[in-house]
């Protein structure tokens, strides 16, 4: 039985201490009590990016994200019986209540069959963009290689990666390719598979999928070989699966002032100004969960890009979602990036 006492939280408590319980237990969920110990809901991982999604701020109640109605055990179950609720429902955790309605216990998925397995995912890294944007650091090395820390950025990557059990790995290349497939060889070093997908011309962020030439029969993940972050990726294959996409986003917020006073006018009227507003949007951050299908949808030849692979499953009615990072993320594009992640790199990556 779990260590759950660390996933409890009092009735009150703002959503970036939800955060910081999820974080600090290996558990991903949040226990929410009143004062007698009493469950009044769980908070998951999940949930807490849709109250994102939703605007909902970090400053506020943790109870706007609650699932009210969890699923629950009861003390003195037997494992098997609780077992046996996690795989029909799905579930990774259950609390355990007592006769009075209290917390008494968390039982999870960590004694189930395949936990901790390596992931069956490939991975596609695309690495074949000049870096035109980072010379004179690009002009004897392609930008994968440039060493942001102590190490080339792919490497931190491929290690992030490998962290979450990730083992197969696509890797596409076109500029210095050779020093890339060089440095990484077939993944042995990281006991893991390396394939490369060549670009004999530039074939965009999502041209490269249609080289590979296998069919996968699991959902892939596809990111940009310069973005540097510690998004928690099991979670993201979790929200991908668990909302039914066939491809899945992953979105940052970015936020834009307005350097001006802002007028708003009804006919000839002037209604309201605004002093210098800030507006708030959620922006591609370059990875991505696509099923098999979308394989489908690129062309074998030519420039494409992840956003018109997107638009394409929408115009087709294909299921989508939007996963907001809320950890660590960077991308490396021009030279201020390139020095702000060395100057990031120890905090949140050693």
């Amino acid at each position: 039985m779990a260590d759950w006492k660390k996933t409890l939280l009092g009735k009150g408590a703002s959503l970036a201490e939800a955060i910081r319980v999820l974080e600090g237990t290996p558990y991903k969920i949040c226990l929410v009590v009143d004062d007698r110990q009493r469950l009044l809901g769980t908070i998951t991982d999940g949930d807490v990016r849709r109250a994102i999604l939703r605007g909902l701020s970090l400053d506020a109640p943790a109870d706007n994200a609650m699932k009210a109605t969890p699923t629950t055990g009861v003390l003195g179950d037997t494992p098997e019986t609780l077992h046996e609720l996690m795989v029909r429902l799905d579930l990774g955790q259950i609390p355990l209540l007592d006769a009075q309605g209290r917390v008494a216990g968390l039982a999870t998925g960590k004694s189930l069959p395949h936990a901790g397995d390596p992931r069956e995912n490939w991975v596609v890294l695309m690495a074949g963009g000049l870096g035109n944007r980072l010379r004179p650091l690009t002009e004897d090395v392609p930008k994968p290689l440039l060493n942001v820390g102590r190490k080339p950025l792919l490497e931190t990557i491929l290690e992030t990666l490998r962290s979450h059990e990730f083992r197969n790995f696509y890797i596409a290349v076109n500029y210095k390719a050779e020093m890339i497939k060089d440095h990484f060889g077939d993944g042995g070093k990281w006991k893991c598979t390396i394939r490369y997908l060549e670009e004999n011309d530039r074939l965009g962020t999502a041209g490269a999928l249609g080289l590979i030439d296998e069919r996968p029969t699991n959902p892939l993940l596809v990111m940009n070989g310069d973005v540097l972050t510690n998004v928690d990726f099991s979670s993201l294959l979790d929200f991908h699966e668990e909302h039914r996409s066939q491809a899945t986003m992953c979105v940052r917020e970015f936020d834009f002032q307005v350097p001006y006073g802002v007028v708003t006018i009804e006919d000839h009227r002037i209604t309201g100004i605004v002093e210098k507003p800030v507006h708030s949007f959620f922006v591609n951050a370059g990875i991505y969960v696509v099923d098999p299908a979308l394989l489908d949808l690129v062309p074998r030849t030519g420039a494409f890009d992840m956003p018109d692979l997107f638009a394409k499953a929408l115009e087709r009615g294909m299921p989508t979602a939007a996963f907001p990072i809320r950890e660590y993320w960077t991308d490396i594009g021009h030279i201020d990036d390139f020095h702000r992640a060395n100057g990031d790199y120890t905090r949140f990556f050693e």
